[in-house]
């Protein structure tokens, strides 16, 4: 999937508001200055504004990147996340967007 790569500092949010960010990072890999984040880790989600049950399913407590980039990637063959890629929040199965990120690297 082609798009901007996504970094550590990335404005990531869940459908309900919610800010993402990621529990690790590959410091190797500079975006802007920000390290990159590989597709394998899971963001942790905080201020998400879906009710708890039985009201709501929610909220969102963590999401998962399921679709990154397929032809770079870092060492160790690891893809990493992209602008567009596809995630999934727990416990909601709501996504997760990338709404905010740097524009000058893109990958596919």
């Amino acid at each position: 999937m082609p798009g901007y790569l996504a970094h550590q500092a990335a404005t990531v949010l869940c459908a309900h508001g919610g800010q993402a960010t990621p529990t690790a990072t590959y410091p190797r890999v500079k975006l802007s200055g920000n390290a990159a984040v590989v597709l394998t880790t899971p963001y942790v989600v905080a201020g998400c504004a879906m009710p708890p049950p039985p009201p709501g399913t929610g909220p969102c407590v963590s999401g998962q990147w399921a679709t990154g980039t397929v032809r770079v990637r870092v060492l160790g063959g690891l893809p990493l996340v992209v602008q567009g890629g596809q995630a999934v929040c727990v416990p909601t199965g709501t996504p997760l967007t990338v709404a905010a990120q740097q524009i000058r690297v893109r990958g596919t």
